[in-house]
């Protein structure tokens, strides 16, 4: 009897053992499950970089079908600077795949997108797109009434007798005394003329502030944000400009803003015709008499004929062909890895090609008109005299730009470092260009006067 009752006593503990150990089982795998709800939710997936496209594919812009293709050209990414790539590969469920080019994190002009990096937030990631401020408006019958208005506020032939465009893609705080002086030197040459500067960031308050004094004397300036979707709808920029916006198009290491400004200026003398003006030139005598001109960056020395062209200075009839052929020619063979391949050599290529057709005829004026000074030179003339024979340089210099030249480009990306020296070539000009009343230009005007009477 006793044995039995041993033997139930051990059998009841052991039960005892074993349902706290099912228990214990129980809670251990709801821990688990726990743990793994919560990973699931809070972990962040880091995507592996893509590999690398191995060479440069080709773009054509959206087609007259409405078919688009999705590429841009772009160079092996051999020639791309060690650095950080990101790129992003997304699959549909149809198997076709929107490829994405390489990145660069630490350059500036690069698109970047958010951390998202699903393709389940590839709507939302879009909406952050980094250059919005730079595109402006999309508001296309604002743009085009307040372009118009401005133009023809007066109906009298002595309102407007200069269509003129600049355009600046960078802040309101960069527009400084050099920019200013462009467009003095421009009414100072033009009272007559009308100046719209396109920009979104001077297209406000502070920005008009600046120009309160030109208002003020009676001269006609303002600034309007840009609209592409206007500007190129039914040119091959419109196919580009929306792979851009998408994100389809590799910006390239060059500044997204300088080439939108060469695509930019394209289009408003298309559309409206005028002259176009880079607010790095200086307008020393009045264009009338030109139509349909371009400068000369170079000439070939052995035929007398140019080698290079410019395109910080045009003047073109509303809708000339051959500015058709400069906006196609933009989205065509894009590169944003090569500095001046989509400003000045592109004028230069479609000119070379078209000028001998009929209907593309245009002018080109030899360097002196715009350029009389190479960009490799430009210091020279913001040197104050060294000496008596240098001095004489200068005022020879001097007389021969104001006598033979219409405007004259300071190649900003070299001089906008450089010291204006007190009795250089630039102080003269700059002087002999003001409307507006500076308190820097009423100190020492006797000698800038006397400099310019020598």
């Amino acid at each position: 009897m006793e044995n039995i009752i041993s033997f139930l006593s051990q059998l009841l503990l052991h039960c005892q053992r074993s349902k706290r150990s099912f228990y214990a089982l129980i809670s251990l795998l709801l821990l688990c499950l726990l743990a793994y709800n919560s990973a699931a939710i809070f972990c962040i997936h880091v995507p592996f970089p893509a590999r690398i496209p191995p060479g440069p594919v080709s773009f054509v812009p959206e087609n007259v079908t409405g078919e688009s293709r999705m590429y841009t050209s772009v160079q092996s990414s051999r020639t791309l600077p060690s650095a950080v790539l990101q790129s992003v590969k997304e699959e549909s469920s149809s198997a076709k795949f929107n490829t994405r080019f390489p990145l660069l994190s630490k350059n500036q002009n690069l698109v970047v997108f958010t951390n998202r990096t699903s393709m389940h937030h590839q709507k939302r990631r879009k909406k952050h797109w980094p250059h919005v401020k730079i595109l402006g408006s999309e508001d296309t019958k604002l743009f085009e009434a307040r372009v118009m208005r401005f133009f023809t506020q007066n109906s009298s032939d002595s309102w407007c007798k200069f269509r003129f465009f600049m355009t600046w893609i960078s802040s309101v705080e960069s527009f400084g005394d050099r920019e200013l002086c462009s467009v003095e030197s421009l009414f100072k040459a033009h009272p007559n003329g009308c100046l719209i500067i396109v920009s979104s960031s001077l297209d406000s308050r502070k920005g008009m502030q600046i120009f309160r004094p030109f208002l003020e004397k009676g001269f006609k300036v303002t600034a309007i944000s840009p609209d592409f979707n206007y500007l190129f709808k039914g040119t091959a920029a419109q196919g580009w400009y929306n792979q851009l916006k998408r994100g389809n198009v590799d910006p390239g290491e060059v500044s997204l803003g300088q080439n939108l400004s060469n695509l930019l200026r394209m289009g408003l003398l298309y559309r409206f015709g005028g002259t176009y003006v880079d607010t790095d030139v200086i307008v020393l005598k009045s264009f009338v008499g030109l139509r349909n001109v371009i400068g000369a960056q170079t000439i070939d020395l052995a035929t007398g004929n140019w080698s290079r062209l410019n395109n910080a200075v045009m003047i073109f009839d509303e809708g000339h062909p051959l500015l058709h052929k400069f906006i196609e020619e933009f989205a065509l063979t894009f590169d944003g890895n090569k500095w001046g391949h989509n400003g000045p050599y592109l004028v230069s290529r479609v000119v070379s090609r078209l000028s001998w057709k009929s209907g593309y005829n245009i002018t080109v004026l030899p360097p002196m008109a715009f350029y009389p000074v190479d960009w490799s030179k430009i210091g020279s003339l913001f040197k104050g005299p060294q000496s008596l024979n240098h001095s004489k340089w200068l005022i020879a210099k001097l007389r021969q730009i104001q006598s033979q030249s219409f405007a004259l480009h300071l190649w900003n990306k070299q001089s906008r470092r450089l010291k204006v020296e007190h009795g250089s070539i630039i102080e003269n000009i700059m002087f002999s260009s003001r409307v507006i009343p500076h308190q820097s230009s009423l100190q020492n005007s006797d000698d800038r006067k006397r400099i310019l009477k020598v």
